[in-house]
């Protein structure tokens, strides 16, 4: 394990404390920061992984799940997500339980929109094992798996599973908390780059609450909006 203490040591010896403090007030936590931009935290854990590789998916998930759960500071929290996104770990399954953890126990959108690209590579990876779970987070009574399900499939454009998507927004069409309202006007903004036209005969179709629906038409601006079909009675 001494990877995490190589990591921990170059995120220590970069640390900007005025950074620090101004990053600590833009995320509104209570953790502490180390004032290392996110670039950085992954360069550093490129190199440290280089010089020490873990050998296997299962390393990685030692290495950074050792970094998440005795993390100090919010960069070493993004160095264990980074940790997981290197190659030889890339789409692994067995990894399910430690993102889900990172999710559910990160609870803020910079911690848990972090691992978004890793739940997407086991979607892309492994379909029949993962719709169901994302289903599942899709009613979860925890907003960050609910979101997480939202926008899992970002970046897959033409890979995205329609059929998928459109259960997940529409199970939390009308949640009322701000984060899963602005994940479903992402997750379908960014379809709209690469499938614009399903996008606008989703809107037609859908009741989606303002913000949702603003956020999903950003792409499509250049042509007349879809009509509501009817209002949900809540605020944006």
């Amino acid at each position: 394990m001494a990877l995490p203490e190589t990591v921990r040591g170059a995120l220590r010896a970069l640390g900007d404390p005025e950074r620090a403090a101004g990053m600590q007030a833009y995320l509104k936590t209570t953790e502490p920061c180390l004032g290392v931009r996110l670039p950085e935290v992954r360069r550093l854990v490129r190199e440290a992984a280089t010089a020490d590789p873990p050998a296997t998916a299962a390393d990685v998930g030692r290495v950074a799940g050792e970094l998440w759960r005795a993390a100090a500071y919010r960069e070493e929290r993004y160095a264990a997500t980074a940790l997981t996104g290197l190659r030889v770990a890339r789409g692994a399954l067995e990894l399910l339980p430690l993102h889900e953890e990172m999710i559910t126990t990160g609870a803020w959108w910079d911690l848990v929109d972090g691992v978004q690209p890793r739940v997407r590579d086991l979607l892309l990876a492994h379909p029949a094992e993962l719709g169901p779970v994302l289903r599942g987070w899709a009613r979860s009574p925890d907003r960050w798996l609910r979101r997480s399900a939202v926008i899992a499939q970002l970046g897959a454009r033409d890979r995205t599973d329609r059929a998928l998507l459109t259960e997940v927004v529409e199970v939390n069409a009308a949640d009322g908390e701000f984060f899963v309202r602005k994940a479903i006007g992402w997750a379908l903004r960014d379809l709209a780059k690469t499938d614009p036209d399903w996008v606008r005969g989703f809107l037609a179709g859908h009741e989606l609450s303002p913000l949702s629906r603003r956020e999903a038409a950003k792409h499509l601006r250049k042509d007349p909006l879809p009509p509501t079909p009817r209002r949900l009675g809540v605020g944006p």
